[in-house]
């Protein structure tokens, strides 16, 4: 199978568009349009009777302790762990494509409920919810697709890995606010095959992506 993005290539950088926060002019960040990229994928072997799609960024900091602080960085060296931005399941065998901003465009605070996608296709939630728990105006479930807003003062440029399964069945055993973990679990024993597609992406001014 192979995965392609007009969004952005094989190991580029995401576009600020297809993020959930920016650069400033002043201040930090600010937030950005939000719009998933376009995917497109092939390759599927014979037997697909659905896809599953998911985006993680492995690059997250362990501990909270220099996140967004000023006068500081997030130093390399820390541990990293993964955090979700997409999780999609039955996606129909015969939908090879997914247009940019055709499953989330802006941002919905408390997060999407109902996100926009391919006929029959279901979304889990993202690991926004747990950041913005207790959030008084962000806090909730987040659903679908929210992008890249890795802390501003990270010294690590993250990388967004989008990932397509081709399996062997048609509806996948998780039900409700499923995670990406519970899809990993569920679909482990149907894949006939997969691809990927990595972008990076930092807010950190002192890195130059290009």
């Amino acid at each position: 199978m192979k995965l392609t993005s007009k969004s952005f290539n094989d190991g580029g950088v995401i576009p600020g568009r297809c993020a959930f926060a920016v650069k400033a002019p002043k201040g930090h960040i600010k937030l950005s349009d939000n719009l998933n990229p376009e995917l497109s994928w092939s390759g599927a072997p014979a037997g697909t009777r659905s896809f599953a799609l998911l985006c993680i960024d492995p690059d997250v900091p362990t501990k909270p302790d220099d996140v967004n602080k000023d006068d500081r960085e997030v130093p390399l060296k820390l541990p990293r762990t993964t955090f979700t931005h997409w999780a999609m399941i039955d996606i129909p065998a015969s939908v090879t494509s997914i247009d940019e901003g055709a499953c989330s465009s802006g941002i919905v605070a408390r997060g999407k409920q109902q996100p926009a996608g391919p006929d029959g296709s279901r979304q889990g939630i993202n690991d926004y919810t747990g950041w913005f728990a207790g959030d008084a105006d962000m806090g909730g479930t987040y659903f679908g697709y929210d992008g890249p807003c890795p802390p501003w003062n990270d010294s690590v440029t993250h990388h967004y890995r989008f990932e397509v399964f081709a399996l062997d069945i048609e509806r996948c055993s998780v039900d409700g606010a499923f995670t990406a973990a519970d899809v990993i679990a569920a679909i482990k024993p149907h894949i006939l095959a997969s691809a990927s597609l990595t972008g990076r992406y930092s807010l950190n001014p002192r890195i130059r992506l290009n």
